[in-house]
This record gives C-alpha cells, structure tokens and sequence, in this order.
C-alpha cells in the first residue's frame, strides 16, 4: 500500500489514480482509495485542529480500516497495489501499520491555491472565490505549513508537484520498485 499525501489542491487525488492505470495498464490489480470518500469522525475545524497541536488520534479512520482489511491489506500479503489519497503519511496510528510507502507530494502552495480554486468554483462566483482566498490568508496558511513541516518530513519519498501527473507518477512508480516493495 502507497499512501500519497499532499496539501489541499497538492495532486493527490490526481496521482493516485495516475499510480493505479500505470499499475493497470501492466496488468497487475491496482485499487485507489480517496480519504475524502469517507465520511470520517474528526475536527470540524481543520484550522483550529492544526492551532491547537493537530492531533491525529482525534480522527477516527475505523471506517477507512474496515475496508483495508476487507481488502486484505491487514495481513502485508495481499497480491494487489493499493494506492491510498490519504494526507496523514504516517501520522496516524490506525493506518500507520497498514502503509508501505508513504508520498509526500511537495506542490508549492501558490500552485495548490491555483488547482483548488479551479476545482471548487468551477461555476462559482469571484464573491466565493474572494471569500476562500481571505479565510487562506487569515487562517488557513498555518494549515498547509503545518502539513510541509509535520508530514513531509514522515515521507518515505518526496516528488516535485510542480511537475505534471505523469512524470510524478513515474517517479512515485520508480521509488515502489526501488524500494522493493511489494504493495
């Protein structure tokens, strides 16, 4: 199992289904799973959870690692790839058993701000998009930092964001192999 972490707007979404059809068009089973997919107990502030210590316990993933090991991915001999959208790496320790590799996606965060801002207001309006980015400036940068400087550094392989999907797929393709890790 991949885990592929990133900020906000980072790419993980992107490059884990990237990661998965490069495993695919090899003909071996590769599986996404997408952290936000699921409908999770934790904070209802991401801002205020990071201003007060970011404790990763207060998440709750035991929906996330009931389908791990309906999967198989609790016994470290299942034959699939999974490649796992997840922004915890290693941080928490109800997936940490779970995880081979851990892929910290270093976007920069002006690039991250671009693609999120693409993503969610496709059809809204500047009002709304004015609004996000005050509520980054005021009070969600320290969420994105705190990410670069807590669960980068956790990562097992870090990639440059700022390239396209293929390339870092590639590379995140290349450190699996390297590493001789059989997800």
């Amino acid at each position: 199992m991949v885990a592929i972490a990133s900020v906000s707007g980072g790419g993980k979404t992107t490059i884990a289904l990237e990661i998965c059809q490069l495993f695919t068009d090899e003909a071996r089973s590769a599986t996404t799973l997408h952290f936000d997919d699921y409908d999770l107990l934790g904070p209802n502030d991401i801002c205020d959870w990071v201003s007060r210590g970011a404790d990763y316990a207060e998440w709750d993933l035991t929906p996330l690692v009931e389908d791990l090991r309906s999967l198989g991915f609790d016994s470290k001999s299942a034959d699939d790839y999974l490649i796992l959208d997840y922004p915890f790496s290693y941080l928490h320790k109800q997936l940490k058993e779970f995880i081979d590799l851990a892929v910290f996606i270093a976007t920069p965060l002006d690039i991250a701000m671009v693609r999120r801002l693409l993503r969610d207001y496709e059809h809204g309006s500047i009002g709304d998009v004015r609004q996000d980015l005050q509520v980054y400036l005021t009070k969600a940068r320290p969420a994105y930092v705190h990410m670069e400087q807590t669960v980068k550094p956790t990562c097992d392989v870090v990639v440059d964001g700022a390239r396209s999907p293929a390339e870092i797929a590639k590379e995140v393709k290349q450190a699996i192999h390297s590493k001789g890790r059989r997800l």
